[in-house]
């Protein structure tokens, strides 16, 4: 098996094993979940099942998810479209600032939900619930905002693909 197909299945195994652990009632799961994360493999599959793990918690809004998601399906389904007719769409800056801001974001929950696990209260001072639902709010919004703004201009700066006129 050659490196490329390692490292693929090493961030697929580290992903199955993030999702256990942000859904599971084991102690130190959520510590578990914080510490895959950071692993410096982290990806587009790793930021979907983070948004999406985190729904049932709380954290991240169900439709804030969504759109995450929906951008890299599109995004990605360009650039598949782009190769069929011999082209590559490259990243752009817009888009590392976005992935910046959504690994911010899930950091941050996975952080105040590995403080609540360490210190037993269970999410119960006033400062965690402020971080949670005020800052995490904010952080939502923007991660959301910029998601949005860099998918929908890279769509229409590669319009063209769709239309087969590249």
């Amino acid at each position: 098996m050659n490196w490329a197909n390692r490292l693929t299945l090493s961030r697929l195994a580290l992903t199955v094993l993030f999702v256990m652990a942000l859904s599971s009632p084991w102690r130190y799961a959520h510590t578990t979940a914080l510490v895959t994360f950071l692993d410096p493999l982290v990806d587009k599959v790793m930021i979907a099942a983070a948004f999406i793990s985190l729904v049932p918690l709380r954290a991240i809004p169900a439709w804030a998810a969504t759109v995450v998601v929906g951008r890299e399906f599109l995004i990605t389904g360009l650039r598949l479209m782009a190769s069929t007719q011999g082209h590559v769409l490259s990243a752009e800056r817009l888009g590392k600032h976005k992935t910046s801001w959504q690994i911010i974001t899930v950091i941050f929950f996975l952080t105040l939900l590995a403080i609540a696990e360490w210190s037993g209260k269970s999410a119960s001072s006033e400062w965690w619930n402020r971080a949670w639902n005020d800052a995490g709010a904010v952080l939502v919004w923007l991660t959301v905002a910029l998601t949005l703004y860099s998918g929908l201009g890279y769509a229409w700066r590669h319009r063209a693909v769709v239309t087969s006129e590249v």
